[in-house]
């Protein structure tokens, strides 16, 4: 795993600002955090991505229960999440600047692709069923771990492989149920693989970021580009911005504090002690959150199935941890 980044979280190590995107080499994961106690060091990442997986497996809830516009739900999520942050953040820009305009351009891009991801998947949940949503597009964890190989050159062991596929296989027992009362795939369905391939983007574009930013400053930036992306397309697409009733508020608020906040807050702080190809496919526990939040607060069942689902999910989980 990684290790704490101490200084360099100043913003860069003397490089000149540049505009231009660097190529998606081979990195070094030196980290650019704060050095932490030892005693904390190597267990505060995965207790951070844990936290992760919690908040970010709240979202299909809050969605479900705001009943709005997948673009315009996205949009006012990252709006609310980035002008409630606008003022601690300009206090870290101004203490670590100068930044290396490269990594910036970078956790904007991770945004844009972020935004393409909700645009799409939130669409998607309102053309095909839930299930098929959320199956194909967790299928970005192929996607990250074969870009962590070709663009980084990390080595993935078989049992990583291993891992990964048992997690999917959970997935699918979970979602199974749904699934096959829609098997085929259908425009909705296209749309959740595209969104699974954008999320992918992000993540990867977001380790990068990370090398020479904090996971505060990588954070915001991406979501103020993926607010511009989600206003354009709302705009574009002529939806209503305005007008809906005070639940639909409240959920976005939720959404935007726990998920925007709260859960890629700390998939950005994972994504600089961790790769991408740990962190993506942990939050294949999302839909095992989603599952038992669902009782309480969706008036849910849990079938014995779910349960032998999230078992498989988290043993394959856990396998891919030993590979690192």
């Amino acid at each position: 795993m990684r290790e704490s980044r101490g200084a360099e979280e100043q913003g860069g190590r003397g490089e000149g600002p540049t505009t231009i995107l660097p190529p998606l080499l081979p990195h070094s994961h030196t980290p650019v955090t704060p050095p932490l106690p030892r005693s904390l060091a190597p267990l505060l990442p995965y207790l951070v991505l844990a936290f992760a997986v919690l908040a970010t497996g709240m979202s299909g809830i809050f969605v479900k229960w705001a009943d709005a516009p997948g673009t315009v739900n996205g949009f006012y999520r990252m709006l609310i999440a980035i002008t409630l942050f606008a003022i601690p953040v300009s206090v870290q820009a101004r203490r670590a600047a100068p930044f290396s305009r490269r990594h910036l351009w970078l956790a904007a891009l991770g945004g844009i692709f972020f935004a393409l991801d909700l645009a799409f998947w939130n669409n998607a949940v309102l053309i095909t069923s839930a299930a098929n949503a959320t199956l194909f597009g967790n299928t970005s964890v192929i996607w990250v771990s074969i870009g962590a190989m070709v663009l980084f050159k990390e080595r993935l062991r078989p049992a990583f492989w291993g891992g990964l596929f048992i997690a999917m296989v959970g997935v699918l027992v979970i979602l199974g149920q749904d699934f096959l009362i829609h098997p085929t795939l259908g425009f909705g369905d296209l749309m959740s693989i595209l969104a699974g391939f954008c999320y992918s983007v992000f993540f990867l574009a977001a380790e990068r970021a990370r090398d020479k930013l904090s996971a505060f400053i990588a954070w915001w930036v991406s979501s103020l580009a993926s607010a511009i992306v989600l206003l354009a397309l709302s705009l574009a697409l002529g939806l209503p911005m305005f007008g809906y009733p005070t639940h639909t508020y409240l959920s976005i608020l939720g959404l935007a504090v726990i998920t925007q906040v709260g859960g890629y807050l700390a998939v950005n702080y994972a994504l600089g002690h961790l790769p991408s190809s740990i962190v993506s496919p942990t939050l294949l526990g999302q839909p095992v959150v989603t599952a038992l939040l669902g009782v309480p607060l969706l008036g849910q069942g849990l079938s014995a199935v779910q349960i032998l689902g999230g078992m498989l999910v988290l043993g394959g989980i856990l396998m891919l941890h030993k590979t690192k």
